[in-house]
């Protein structure tokens, strides 16, 4: 079970998580959103317009923290009724990733600490992402509704 409102005020701060990502799970996403920008996938082609490597999609980067809210409340993704980040650097995934391995790939690190108590069980929760050392989303923010 996650947090519920009584437990959450201002400053209570969200345990962090990491989640892998791997070129298996861009090529998967690629299929799901529809997105089959070269980028994401073709480590020649990222390279060849000034890209560090393949990089995971913006979108799957906010997902992941949709993912890490989610768990926060306790599992019900219809407990994060607002969401919205800005894009602020790049998620390399190298392609060192055995195919199944939990390992290899790129590392995003979240972590989270409740803004505000806003009322009708909600919360606003600022989100920190980082991939690397550097934060990857900027005035990422969600309103949760909590148990």
């Amino acid at each position: 079970m996650g947090v519920t409102y009584s437990d959450a005020e201002a400053g209570t701060a969200i345990p962090p998580k990491s989640y892998q990502v791997t070129r298996l799970d861009l090529v998967k996403y690629c299929g799901a959103s529809g997105d089959f920008n070269v980028i994401h996938w073709n480590e020649r082609i990222a390279r060849s317009v000034g890209l560090p490597g393949v990089i995971a999609h913006g979108m799957y980067t906010m997902a992941q923290g949709g993912k890490f809210l989610t768990a926060w409340a306790g599992g019900d993704p219809g407990a994060v009724v607002e969401y919205g980040v800005r894009f602020s650097s790049m998620v390399p995934v190298p392609d060192d990733a055995d195919p199944g391995s939990a390992t290899g790939g790129a590392t995003i690190e979240f972590s989270g600490t409740v803004a505000e108590k806003l009322g009708d069980n909600k919360v606003a929760v600022d989100v920190v992402a980082r991939c690397g050392g550097e934060k990857v989303l900027t005035r990422a923010r969600a309103v949760v509704r909590l148990p």
